[in-house]
């Protein structure tokens, strides 16, 4: 029998995830393990972990809208997200009126949404989602308030965790296992 992320999650965070439908990742320190590299020009750079990216597209194959929501003016993120092809938002002041937002759009309630963040800027999203979700290495005040926090820190697979997750408590690892396209 493959791993199923399930087995290891508490019968409430598996019931919060099988209800979502829009997933939204904040980036410094959740998609990106927080650290900001600046050349002698003064430009930023920052690294994407591969298998985060590709759980994106696997939840957006699979009838679940992922957003990336960071509230630093960022190349750099609105480059990965029109790398992944998934609705990308940056240099937001009000998250959580975004995230409403985006609720209004999609005909969707707060309780369909997960939100993956690990600093203060994420806590008001985090507080009211259905699945609230933090990287191994957020924040402490971040960490108390969420759902669930991934074995895996920020930039090194936690969003991925999330989406795997998803996947499952959606019905479809099977399908991804077995390379099946929606």
């Amino acid at each position: 029998m493959p791993y199923n992320p399930l087995d290891t999650l508490p019968a409430e965070v598996r019931t919060r995830a099988s209800r979502i439908r829009l997933a939204c990742f904040d980036v410094d320190g959740t998609l990106t393990d927080g650290q900001l590299y600046y050349d002698h020009l003064g430009n930023e750079s920052k690294a994407y972990f591969v298998q985060d990216g590709l759980g994106l597209k696997l939840i957006q194959r699979h009838g679940i809208v992922p957003v990336i929501i960071t509230a630093r003016d960022s190349a750099s993120a609105a480059r990965r997200g029109a790398d992944l092809k998934i609705q990308t938002h940056v240099g937001v002041r009000d998250k959580l009126a975004l995230l409403n937002q985006l609720c209004q759009r999609e005909g969707i309630a707060l309780d369909q949404v997960a939100f993956i963040g690990d600093d203060l800027p994420d806590i008001t999203c985090l507080r009211v989602v259905g699945l609230a979700v933090a990287p191994a290495d957020a924040h402490p005040w971040v960490a108390q308030s969420v759902h669930w926090q991934t074995p895996a820190g920020g930039g090194r697979g936690a969003a991925r965790q999330l989406c795997d997750v998803l996947l499952a408590a959606g019905g479809h690892l099977e399908d991804v296992l077995a390379g099946v396209q929606p």
